[in-house]
């Protein structure tokens, strides 16, 4: 009998003293060890942070699970908690206050995940942090101050992700660089910090000039893990340490053209040669009236360190290929452009076509009538619509002048047969614009242009770009919007009544296969609307006129009458 009572107490003693604790979260340990109470999550099913772990544990480890994110409040209950593992899972989100009430952090690490930001204010709430391990992620940008409510770091691993571009501010603003304060006539001596950055596809250029010198005078008490810190780009400095490389500040980009005024005969083959300088490289495009040109093949390259050659390639030049061709080249500094006009040769001339219209229209042509009208506005643009009647409408092509009221040279764009819309974008506020539609060469005429002013207020405009009214005046068209934006066809005239009344009989018929819930907040459905007004105002008119001749005649019969009786 006391053999057993014996047994009994060594194994009442060797559950007490056992590191092992069998009430524990499914699939994980826990467990005493030098670090205190510990929790172990190795290769679980867990797809969130668990909501009931015991508030004790100083060290928690959930490695190799299916994590996705770090909520608010992860692990807020845990106050004590010290250090966390969160490697090698699945983590591309971190809330801005998964931190919070971690005010005993002093290890985190988040190796091997997705992560492509991280939410830095985040470590407020985390004041005592000394290690945090961010290598083997996605982070592709470091801001300003994403180091400034770390104070206390010694060691910071940032390797192995996607930075390309970083400024020395990131840690000359570190409030490590401040707490070497004077006291008592002695520098304080700060604990060294060990700083990875290594392993990143770091992009050589003027962006990154201030953080290259940074890194050559490095000195304790920040040690870089690896000082030999090599660039990824661009392409001719490629496999280069940063302490081979010498880069130059950042300029704004300048754009020039060998040949800005080009006259070439029918047929040849031609290349616009565009050079832009700019520190860091540019983005090079081209247009043609106000459309970017992407049916043209167009090539780039390098001159030297700050020059890049863009070649535009017009195959079998016609006569709808004149104009003027832009090359516009931007960085983050600001733009550049030039302009080059392309003039072609009459066949079986040698003289030059008009460098404004395509060739004469015959004089039939002349009286065509145009009916134009917007037929879309968007945030920051509208699009024309327009119909002419001509003999062989699929075989037409016209030139729209587009440009501010007040400017008396449009820009002409040429529209090729059978194209009768065009969109026009990028519009500026509280500006005055007209559009003109004509036939070929024609300039504009009277009855042929829509003006519109575009609204003041820009964030209204967002939010609200549905329609309001539209009011008819005559044949002229008025569109308000909310941010004050309208449209009027220009010098309309009073013969117009007859074409307008055919417009909407045919408008009419389609109207009614439309259903009028469909016809609510669009374009089309006011339109419609507007031409049944526009209608009723021609009928009624019409109407009054009959009515004033019934009443002429009237007169004139009666005096007639009286004159025979006499």
């Amino acid at each position: 009998m006391d053999t057993i009572y014996v047994v009994l107490a060594i194994g009442f003693v060797f559950l007490l003293t056992d590191p092992v604790n069998s009430h524990c979260l499914p699939a994980c340990t826990c467990r005493n060890d030098s670090f205190g109470r510990s929790l172990l999550c190795m290769a679980t099913a867990l797809r969130r942070i668990p909501e009931n772990i015991p508030q004790d544990f100083r060290k928690i480890r959930i490695e190799k699970c299916h994590l996705t994110e770090l909520p608010r409040g992860s692990f807020s209950t845990i106050s004590a908690l010290e250090y966390l593992w969160l490697n090698f899972n699945n983590i591309t989100v971190m809330n801005i206050r998964s931190l919070e009430g971690l005010k005993n952090l002093t290890e985190l690490r988040l190796q091997g995940n997705n992560l492509r930001s991280v939410p830095w204010t985040a470590f407020q709430d985390t004041s005592v942090l000394k290690i945090l391990d961010l290598k083997h992620n996605r982070l592709d940008v470091l801001p300003e101050y994403a180091l400034r409510h770390l104070p206390g770091l010694t060691y910071l691993d940032l390797s192995f992700n996607q930075l390309t571009v970083i400024s020395k501010d990131v840690f000359l603003n570190w409030p490590l660089y401040h707490t070497a304060q004077q006291q008592g006539g002695k520098q304080e001596r700060l604990a060294n910090v060990v700083l990875a950055l290594h392993d990143n596809p770091w992009i050589c250029d003027c962006r990154l000039k201030g953080f290259v010198q940074f890194i050559r005078s490095v000195t304790p008490p920040i040690i870089l893990m690896n000082s030999y810190l090599t660039c990824s780009g661009p392409k001719f400095r490629a496999g280069k340490f940063f302490h081979e490389v010498e880069l130059n500040s950042c300029m704004k980009p300048e754009a020039t053209a060998p040949n800005t005024n080009l006259t070439l005969p029918l047929g040849v083959n031609i290349s616009l040669t565009c050079l832009a300088k700019a520190r860091p490289d540019p983005a090079v495009w081209w247009t043609y009236g106000l459309k970017i040109v992407r049916g043209f093949n167009e090539t780039r390259t390098r001159i030297n360190e700050d020059t890049i050659k863009s070649e535009l390639t017009i195959p079998s030049l016609s006569l709808l290929d004149r104009g003027t061709y832009t090359c516009i080249a931007t960085n983050f500094i600001g733009n550049s452009n030039v302009t080059i006009f392309v003039n072609v040769t009459a066949p079986n001339t040698s003289f030059a076509l008009s460098p404004l219209y395509p060739l004469s229209s015959s004089s039939v042509e002349e009286n065509i009538y145009i009916d134009i009208r917007i037929a879309k506005q968007t945030v920051y643009g509208i699009t024309l619509e327009w119909y002419a009647a001509t003999e062989n409408p699929a075989e037409s092509w016209y030139t729209i002048h587009f440009g501010k009221y007040d400017n008396a040279r449009k820009e002409t764009i040429y529209i090729g047969p059978g194209i009768n819309s065009y969109s026009v974008t990028d519009l500026l506020p509280a500006t005055k614009y007209e559009v003109c539609i004509t036939l070929k060469n024609q300039p504009p005429r009277r009855g042929q242009c829509v003006v519109f002013v575009t609204g003041s207020d820009i964030s209204e405009l967002e939010q609200r770009e549905k329609l309001i009214h539209i009011v008819v005046i005559v044949c002229a068209m008025v569109l308000a919007v909310p941010a004050g934006m309208y449209a009027c066809t220009t010098e309309t005239k009073f013969s117009c009544f007859e074409r307008c009344s055919e417009i909407c009989k045919r408008r009419r018929l389609a109207e009614k296969t439309l259903k009028s819930s469909e016809r609510q907040g669009t374009f089309d459905s006011l339109q419609a609307a507007s031409d049944e007004g526009l209608c009723r105002d021609s009928s009624d008119d019409k109407r009054r006129r009959r009515r004033s001749e019934d009443k002429t005649q009237k007169a004139r019969a009666e005096q007639r009458n009286n004159a025979e009786l006499y």
